[in-house]
């Protein structure tokens, strides 16, 4: 399933910060982010900064707020209740103060991109991935929103499939679980 490019790349981008700033469990095992040091590497390749653009301790709290902020709206698709996920939503719009501007670039034709207030690293990135979500939620396609379903794991992701029926952040998590359910059915006499 494709939304555009542009959305594409932002509700990938919001699904990799969520990811990677925020604890909970990961394929079966506790998952704390890492340092800051590492936090920043992942950061920078989530967000394709150039190698040599730092990112403060600060910076990186921020992108953890947001990340947080981002893993409430994939919490409450995967609840079914998509008006807090607006709601959460919308909160993270006023937030970023994201606004719409036109632009082209890399051979591309004209498309919508939305920007922050330009504060900072947080708001240029929790714009685009809040207005990502926004076009998401605000089409039928918001169930392809989810955390994962496995024991152990609330990783999130974005079902990208054309039937629309995944229920994993990864095939490692898919295959946990069908080889726990063959184990099952094994010891069954």
């Amino acid at each position: 399933m494709n939304f555009n490019s542009h959305t594409d790349a932002v509700v990938r981008a919001a699904v990799e910060l969520v990811n990677a700033f925020t604890e909970g469990e990961r394929r079966g095992r506790p998952y704390t982010p890492p340092g800051p040091d590492e936090l920043a590497e992942a950061a920078r390749a989530i967000l394709s900064l150039s190698g040599g653009v730092p990112l403060s301790r600060p910076e990186l709290d921020e992108l953890a707020a947001v990340a947080r902020d981002l893993r409430a709206v994939f919490a409450a698709v995967a609840a079914g209740d998509v008006d807090a996920a607006a709601g959460r939503v919308n909160a993270l719009l006023d937030a970023t103060q994201a606004r719409p501007r036109l632009e082209r670039h890399d051979g591309e034709p004209w498309h919508v991109h939305f920007h922050g207030s330009g504060r900072g690293v947080a708001d240029m990135w929790g714009a685009p991935c809040a207005t990502g979500l926004a076009v998401v939620i605000g089409s039928e396609l918001q169930d392809r929103l989810g955390v994962c379903t496995a024991p152990h794991c609330d990783r999130v992701y974005v079902d990208t499939s054309r039937n629309g029926t995944r229920r994993f952040c990864s095939t490692a998590c898919q295959n946990r679980v069908k080889a726990a359910a063959f184990r099952a059915r094994a010891q069954t006499p």
